[in-house]
């Protein structure tokens, strides 16, 4: 028989069987627990614990009534494995144990609809990387002309910074305009005020189940016995800001208001049948960073903008995560080749995915080239940066032979500063 589920799933669903993403849910009376999305519900996982459906590495490990994923996450790849083939099994076509039992079915499977959901992990620590090349390039040639766009280190190692773990925000929490400090064009001193330059960078995230010993790097080849799964991240950026702020030390207040992430976490297994070789690396990264496979993955990104004016968004940006430079396994290996200690839920983000065409660019800061080229939209409304009620909204999906492995969605609304925070 197919590889199908007995519930009803379209080819163009995001949560067939071969998915299967993790997330967080509750349901009035309920509290917090680990479901698994399967079509239009959810499996409760915790409810099945119950019934003691899980192999030896789960029993008794009580992993999925908890109100995150930190647990289940911390038990690496040979649990992870044994709670998919369970759960497959469950939701197979020709498996009659809950497609025959009403009763059981109506416990165990709960309607999206009808559920809360909830950030996924317990983020204890959040790094940003900077891995796109064309995105490095565009910015570098806006601020350091052509001849110098990339910094000297760019090619010999993933560049990111450490970035602030209390704020980031699931899908459908809006954001609201940060505030700070700014230099006008042509000014001396600094002004105060909302930030004039706010924008959005389609990135993806990467989750860290069993971590390392403080002191003790984790090697490429090891990386992925480290990585649970990958969610859809929007780091929000007050460009000016950041122009304002950055030297010498990097992001700061530009970046520490907000990180979205989409709820859904797709694990890696599957993902496996996308993955493909990345772009070559030249000059060859030193030995550390040489993993022996490809680690590059076919996820095709997806950026939408709708205007408070707006009856439907437009779709502004078409982008893959094949385009990155630096793959997850390099990020994570360079994060820790100095003994730093990683910890079950750390989120570790791509930087903003920009491919080689123009309506490829991750960040409006690409898209209108600085505000020099503003972008045209349907309603016949133009934007640099993003205006308060601008609704921005990330999907991706991974496109299979009569499939898809999708990452739902990541949306937020902007909006306006609260102004009585004034210095």
């Amino acid at each position: 028989m197919p590889f199908t589920s007995f519930l009803p799933i379209p080819p163009t669903s995001h949560f067939p069987i071969q998915n299967l993403p993790y997330c967080i849910f509750s349901i009035p009376d309920v509290s917090p627990r680990v479901g698994v999305r399967i079509g239009d519900y959810l499996l409760d996982l915790a409810f099945l614990e119950q019934y003691a459906l899980f192999g030896p590495l789960l029993q008794g490990e009580n992993v999925f009534a908890r109100p995150s994923l930190n647990a289940f996450m911390a038990m690496g790849k040979p649990a992870w494995r044994e709670a998919r083939a369970v759960i497959t099994d469950l939701l197979r076509a020709d498996n009659p144990f809950l497609r025959d039992n009403p009763t059981l079915r109506e416990w165990a499977l709960i309607p999206v609809e009808s559920a809360t959901l909830h950030l996924p992990v317990e983020i204890g620590d959040y790094t940003d990387f900077y891995a796109s090349r064309q995105h490095a390039t565009n910015v570098g040639i806006m601020f350091r002309g052509k001849e110098n766009a990339l910094m000297p280190n760019w090619l010999h190692l993933p560049v990111g910074y450490h970035g602030r773990a209390s704020s980031v925000v699931l899908s459908g929490q809006d954001v609201r305009r940060p505030q700070g400090q700014t230099l006008p064009a042509g000014g001396s001193a600094p002004v105060f005020g909302p930030s004039k330059r706010l924008d959005f960078e389609l990135e993806m995230g990467f989750l860290i189940g069993p971590g390392n010993a403080l002191g003790e790097p984790i090697p490429v080849e090891q990386a992925e016995d480290h990585i649970f799964g990958m969610v859809l991240v929007n780091d929000w950026s007050a460009r000016d800001i950041q122009a304002w702020e950055y030297q010498p030390l990097g992001p700061f207040l530009a970046k520490n208001f907000a990180t979205s992430i989409s709820p859904w976490v797709v694990p890696m297994d599957a993902l496996e049948p996308f993955r493909l070789p990345g772009p070559v690396q030249d000059p060859e990264p030193l030995p550390y960073l040489r993993p022996s496979s490809p680690g590059a993955f076919d996820i095709h990104l997806e950026v939408h903008l709708q205007t408070a004016q707006m009856s439907a968004p437009d779709v502004i940006c078409r982008s893959n995560f094949k385009h990155l430079y630096w793959d997850i396994r390099q990020m994570l290996a360079h994060h820790t080749i100095t003994g730093c200690n990683l910890r079950p839920g750390d989120l570790l983000a791509s930087g903003t995915i920009s491919g080689p065409t123009e309506d490829s660019y991750g960040s409006m800061l690409e898209l209108a080239w600085r505000g020099e080229r503003p972008l045209q939209l349907n309603s016949g409304e133009t934007r640099s940066f993003l205006q308060d009620g601008d609704r921005v909204t990330m999907t991706g999906w991974c496109q299979g032979e009569d499939y898809r492995i999708g990452f739902g969605e990541v949306t937020a609304c902007i909006l306006p500063t609260k102004m009585e925070a004034q210095p």
